[in-house]
């Protein structure tokens, strides 16, 4: 059966010819990008492979980015992209975990090969999977090349998604939708918090209407009682309160892009400043939402939030949101535009952010958040669940 990929090459053409035209202005010669999002987005390449050395280099002066890797994640290259074959290389077995050697050790081989290693060569430094060994070998191997920190090149230049990756991310977002409301449905009192995960997964990855959908950069978060005063729990096999908050924290993912997507439920009569908290949190959105478009920066964006929630007696220390799209695990935000105070990157349409509308109490807290694209004349909502405190009797 041929593999369907996720775009055709005239997109990778586009978005290689973007990233070496700020390779460019920014004196890069050749970019080293570990990322697999960099990887994926440069060049479609998809494998469960990124917990051992691998990356994708763009040079420019090549007419096709080169992949590195594990020799038996070679064929996955040849699966996934269309990367002709000798620009895929492949390291040595041996090094894999090897006690002195690494994979860095014959990418370095390869680049003193192809007559590039006096290159000024950027390096995604904060990337997950580059590990500081991998950096002492690439320096120590490469002695004459200028290396620096490209501070998230190829991550800027995914920041204004594509109209084919924008529907990926309207069906993430109907897999999130769906997901939710089931979700929601299983919460009742007894139920243990693993189940309602176990749930979660299951439609995560069945999808809605014949689209399936992958794993997700981060897992389901859920918070029970107390542990809503702090966001990123996981589920435990405690059965759910007769009365108390439950938080979800989910996200769905359709071919890597994502849609987060946060709801807080109470079990019980609410309490009024449970009730105070969610309303605010609500209303505060929605008039952050009114201002988001394009021409504004994200600072502005946030200082309305902040605002709002001022009036009414609570504030947010941290950011109230950040770009997604594309993303691997360990997360799924894309470590660029965050809607926070002194970020000054100008909303553009078709830039996606998850605003996450968390505020965390000493007791208690509640999130109400939302996948949102800027949109021509304001934001596009992702999910369609409703924007309130869902309340089980």
């Amino acid at each position: 059966m041929k593999y369907i990929k996720a775009f055709d090459q005239f997109e990778y053409k586009a978005r290689l010819t973007r990233v070496k035209k700020i390779m460019n202005e920014k004196g890069f010669d050749m970019l080293i990008c570990q990322d697999p999002a960099n990887m994926c987005w440069l060049t479609g390449f998809d494998g469960w492979s990124f917990y051992t050395p691998q990356t994708v280099i763009v040079h420019l002066n090549e007419d096709w980015p080169i992949w590195f890797g594990r020799e038996q994640d070679a064929k996955s290259a040849n699966i996934t992209t269309d990367i002709p074959q000798e620009n895929i290389i492949s390291f040595s077995e041996p090094l894999v975990h090897h006690e002195t050697l690494h994979p860095f050790d014959e990418l370095c081989d390869y680049i003193k090969h192809r007559k590039w290693e006096k290159n000024r060569i950027g390096v995604d430094f904060d990337a997950h999977y580059f590990t500081a060994r991998a950096y002492k070998h690439l320096y120590t191997g490469l002695p004459n090349a200028k290396i620096s920190d490209n501070k998230e090149l190829v991550n800027w230049a995914r920041l204004i998604k594509s109209p084919k990756e924008l529907t990926y991310m309207r069906e993430a977002g109907n897999i999130s939708t769906n997901t939710m409301l089931k979700a929601i449905d299983q919460i009742v009192p007894g139920v243990p918090e693993y189940k309602i995960i176990a749930d979660i997964y299951k439609n995560q990855i069945e999808g809605i209407q014949g689209k399936y959908g992958d794993y997700t950069g981060l897992c389901p978060l859920i918070q029970v009682g107390e542990k809503t005063s702090t966001p990123h729990l996981t589920w435990s096999e405690e059965p759910l309160p007769k009365e108390g908050l439950v938080v979800l924290e989910i996200g769905s993912a359709r071919r890597h892009y994502h849609a987060p997507l946060t709801r807080t439920i109470y079990i019980g009569k609410v309490p009024s400043e449970v009730s105070n908290l969610a309303s605010t949190i609500v209303d505060a959105g929605n008039k952050a939402f009114e201002v988001a478009r394009p021409g504004i920066t994200c600072a502005e964006v946030e200082s309305t939030w902040q605002k709002e929630l001022n009036k009414r007696g609570f504030e947010k220390k941290s950011r109230v949101g950040y770009s997604i799209g594309l993303n691997f695990p360990p997360d799924w935000g894309e470590r660029t535009a965050s809607l926070r105070v002194g970020d000054k990157t100008i909303l553009k349409e078709g830039m996606c952010f998850h605003f996450q509308s968390g505020i965390w109490l000493d007791n208690f807290g509640a999130a109400i958040s939302e996948s949102i694209v800027i949109g021509k004349n304001g934001i596009e909502r992702l999910c369609n669940v409703d924007r309130k405190l869902f309340e089980v009797i």
